[in-house]
């Protein structure tokens, strides 16, 4: 039996966070797959009672607890491993305010576009697509403009803060309708070093889930 368990499914960018840090501290783990899709299981009665009250992925199973919400799970990993974590009290603080940015005004935004364009029985409404796109855009050059005064969020070394905010940025650019890397040149070459980290690996090739069935 794998040391870490995780409910997750391919599409889930807030998933991802969690499966690439596992991947990457070598942690012996196995994916749960949620037919998000489908059968909507995260939605039952019994997976609120027994996984997770709030309906969601990702949940990570660990020595007893069950633990969502990718940032409470990132930190988790990160002080058991002692890899990926901030170095001190202030680096701790820089990357909760970047994990909370990236929730709120980057994937915030990324994740409900994508989900509007490619996964919603009704396609977006043309005026909600064009506000998130414009909040997008605005978000998204924060990001590069930060990634123009150092390799990584924090400096000189990948932290949880920097696996939080890539985790729908590796999903492919037709998803989107536009090419993040390619219009934000920082963020481009930081997502080349994340991706030369040793045990990265893409979304739809950590999880299940992927092709949906048509």
């Amino acid at each position: 039996m794998a040391e870490y368990e995780l409910y997750c499914f391919a599409q889930s960018g807030n998933a991802y966070r969690v499966a690439l840090m596992l991947n990457l501290i070598g942690a012996d783990w196995k994916p749960l797959f949620i037919d998000f899709f489908g059968k909507g299981v995260q939605r039952s009665p019994e997976y609120r009672s027994t996984i997770n009250e709030m309906g969601e992925v990702p949940v990570l199973v660990h020595a007893g607890k069950k633990l969502s919400q990718s940032g409470v799970i990132l930190t988790y990993l990160a002080e058991r491993s002692k890899k990926y974590l901030p170095r001190n009290d202030d680096d701790r603080l820089e990357a909760l305010r970047w994990i909370i940015f990236d929730n709120q005004k980057v994937n915030g935004f990324l994740g409900p576009y994508r989900f509007l364009r490619n996964f919603a029985k009704e396609p977006g409404d043309p005026a909600v697509m064009t506000f998130l796109k414009g909040r997008i855009d605005g978000n998204l050059a924060i990001l590069d403009k930060r990634l123009g005064k150092a390799p990584f969020i924090l400096g000189e070394a990948p932290t949880i803060a920097d696996l939080s905010l890539c985790a729908y940025l590796y999903y492919p650019a037709d998803e989107f309708g536009f090419d993040i890397a390619a219009q934000h040149k920082n963020i481009g070459a930081w997502l080349e070093r994340i991706k030369a980290l040793p045990g990265w690996a893409h979304p739809y090739d950590l999880m299940p889930g992927h092709p949906l069935p048509k």
